[in-house]
């Protein structure tokens, strides 16, 4: 089997912020144990700028929030990160690869060849590559901002089968386990509804970037990807081979999606941030729910945002909910001047803004 494990900040760092070594030797153990087993692994680490603070002197109370700061902390933490993943592995006669990835790795098609191509000849070297975003010199209009989600587009880059996410609890639970005595872990999830996103709730600890509401996002990533995911705890004793073997509580499964998206409109959900938004009526949602229609002008009812021709935009309803997402055919000023007119009316011009094939239903 070929899975990703994503691991984060809270599960490698301690109260005050430093690496702590025994959680990766835990998981460098672990993840020796699956290369035994002929499974191939690829890693995705949190964990530098965590890392980074309490080197330079900051604190969680005095954590900095400006970018340029914490880009400089996590080129700080991250050499000290992979020093510890180096060391961790080589005990375990395993060899660790850095690989640092950008949003452009997925949104550029040659970018995406080539972060897949490196990634497999990794794995046939017998090399574990322990991946992060590059955060040193990420653009901050333009990143991941989580791992989780990094984690869940490499599943799909690398043609996994099992997306593994830990985390410092045993799973998504059915309430907040913080202010209820209670609280029962949902075990399997088949599709993940709004009720669900909900209940997952807001960001996680000071140190991470994520949260519960992550990681459920991760997982529907990853679902639409053909991916089963495991949400469970990093400290549980063997949660690797027990997600690898589909042990029941292991944590909270989350399965895969029978229809999965093409790689070209995974990328377009999920990997390209949206430029704006496209307003559309009801009979505009009733034609692209049926799926392979282009979205028409005349189903356009408002514009938002200035974006240019071939930029993601979203497309919602007349209650603001977002239904689809594709690549507009035209700038925002050419949609609002067409908005609402029939291809009888538009002479040559054909009238279509987002091109059935660039388009992507969002249930």
């Amino acid at each position: 089997m070929r899975l990703v494990v994503k691991i984060g900040s809270s599960s490698l760092t301690n109260k005050a912020g430093v690496i702590d070594a025994a959680s990766i030797r835990k998981l460098s153990i672990e993840l020796a144990a699956l290369r035994a087993a002929h499974h191939e692994v690829v890693v995705v680490s949190s964990g530098a700028v965590a890392s980074g603070l309490p080197v330079l002197g900051f604190s969680d109370a005095s954590r900095p929030t400006d970018s340029t700061t914490l880009q400089a902390v996590s080129a700080v933490g991250q050499a000290r990160l992979m020093q510890t993943w180096n060391e961790q592995l080589a005990g375990q006669g395993l060899v660790a690869g850095q690989v640092l990835l950008a949003p452009h790795d997925f949104m550029v098609r040659a970018q995406y060849l080539f972060a897949r191509s490196t990634l497999e000849r990794l794995i046939e070297l017998n090399v574990i590559p322990v991946v992060n975003e590059n955060d040193a010199v990420a653009d901050d209009e333009i990143r991941f901002g989580d791992n989780d989600r990094i984690a869940a587009l490499v599943a799909h880059l690398i043609r996994a089968e099992l997306l593994v996410l830990l985390t410092d609890m045993p799973g998504l639970m059915d309430t907040d386990p913080r202010s209820a005595t209670e609280a029962s872990l949902i075990e399997e999830i088949i599709e993940i509804d709004h009720e669900l996103e909900l209940l997952a709730g807001g960001a996680g600890t000071v140190r991470g970037s994520g949260g519960m509401a992550s990681k459920l996002s991760a997982a529907k990533i990853a679902s639409w990807s053909g991916v089963r995911t495991v949400i469970a705890a990093a400290t549980r004793p063997d949660v690797l081979k027990d997600a690898v073997g589909q042990v029941p509580g292991v944590g909270t499964t989350v399965l895969a999606r029978d229809n999965q998206l093409s790689a070209r409109k995974l990328w377009i959900a999920f990997a390209l941030p949206a430029s704006g938004r496209i307003a559309v009526d009801a009979g505009a949602v009733s034609a692209l729910s049926r799926g392979g229609t282009s979205l028409l002008a005349a189903g356009v009812t408002a514009v938002h945002g200035d974006f240019d021709a071939f930029d993601a935009v979203e497309i919602v309803d007349e209650t603001n909910k977002v239904v689809a997402k594709g690549l507009s055919r035209l700038a925002a000023k050419d949609v609002q001047e067409l908005a609402g007119r029939r291809s009888s009316e538009l002479g040559s011009t054909s009238g279509e803004v987002v091109h059935c094939d660039d388009l992507v239903i969002l249930p």
